[in-house]
């Protein structure tokens, strides 16, 4: 009988990755710091807001850390208002599974997948992110089974529209201890994600990775609007004042912990029109001026932005321009972060 699955090499365990390439002490004390000041956002105690902005996806350790030392500059420029939780997202999803899937398969875009080289570069890029700029970052937990590779390294995890629905990724989610967002899913459907969410504050028993585990349940796991798509396949957002009125209604109805929202401004929101980010930025700030209950549990946006606008194909080799959705660039970004801390 043909065995269809081969298995290549058996790789290190997370554990054994952290004390390869470990973080230092000093920065461990600081991310503590850090992320209950993320937390207080998520909890009403701070009424900054917080930008989780950053690259489609991180395809090259030099342009993302350049991009991040340029997001540290502004933050403390910016730090009475906002708070910036640089993107580094290391996986992606794939409609068809075809195209980039991310650094943690290929270190190198223009080079074949290799796994083991991709879990060290992922593990390196966050930690000189956090030891060389002094921001502390977020990624998408795409692999609930990789999550552990990071663990002690990001203070923020998203979850995305095509795995909110997942049961593995509600449970690890109730184990973790940053806040966590839950997008919508594709279809739009919000008591999915609400439905997730409540999984995510609760504590569970499961399996993972070969363990038996109980988690305490996550109260910082929260809502992430992202727009969603039509049965004909036409984007629609979900960031305009009714969108975010109902979902206040439909999020207050169930009594969750820490209602908290995050509005992803590209996606379905912008038809992937990239540049309808800082619009839309723009028009949800304005919706929190006319409704207390808006204000009070949109906890900020999630942004994609990188070096240069737009987009390119793999190998074209433009520094610091996405390979996968389009981004506004850096002069953008700058006039954005201050715009919205102006409007604040």
């Amino acid at each position: 009988m043909q065995n269809n699955l081969e298995f290549i090499r058996k790789l290190p365990i997370p554990k054994d990755l952290k004390e390869r390439y470990p973080l230092k002490r000093e920065y461990a004390k600081k991310k503590l710091k850090r992320d209950a000041e993320i937390a207080d956002i998520f909890t009403g105690k701070d009424k900054r807001l917080a930008l989780i902005i950053g690259p489609c996806s991180a395809d090259r350790e030099d342009a993302v850390l350049d991009y991040i030392m340029r997001l540290a500059k502004l933050q403390e420029e910016v730090e009475d208002k906002l708070l910036i939780i640089p993107r580094i997202y290391t996986n992606k999803p794939r409609t068809t599974g075809d195209g980039y899937k991310g650094m943690i398969h290929q270190p190198n875009p223009t080079r074949g997948e290799d796994m083991l080289e991709g879990i060290i570069a992922i593990r390196r890029l966050h930690t000189r992110a956090i030891e060389e700029t002094g921001l502390f970052c977020a990624d998408e937990m795409l692999y609930p089974e990789n999550y552990r590779y990071l663990s002690d390294l990001l203070s923020y995890v998203a979850v995305g529209a095509r795995s909110v629905e997942n049961q593995q990724h509600r449970l690890i989610s109730s184990g973790i201890d940053v806040p966590v967002g839950m997008k919508n899913p594709t279809s739009g459907d919000i008591s999915i994600m609400l439905n997730s969410i409540t999984a995510a504050q609760h504590s569970h028993t499961f399996l993972y990775r070969g363990w038996e585990c109980v988690s305490k349940g996550n109260p910082l796991s929260h809502a992430i609007l992202r727009g969603y798509v039509t049965k004909h396949g036409e984007s629609m957002p979900n960031y305009h004042f009714e969108d975010l009125i109902h979902l206040y209604n439909e999020y207050k109805a169930r009594e969750l912990q820490n209602m908290a929202l995050i509005v992803d401004t590209n996606h379905a929101n912008s038809g992937k029109k990239y540049l309808e980010q800082e619009r839309i930025c723009k028009e949800v700030l304005h919706a929190c001026r006319h409704s207390e209950d808006i204000k009070s549990y949109v906890k900020g946006f999630m942004i994609e932005s990188y070096l240069e606008d737009g987009a390119q194909k793999i190998g074209e080799g433009v520094y610091g321009k996405s390979i996968t959705d389009p981004c506004i660039g850096w002069a953008k970004t700058e006039r954005l972060v201050k715009d919205i801390a102006n409007l604040l």
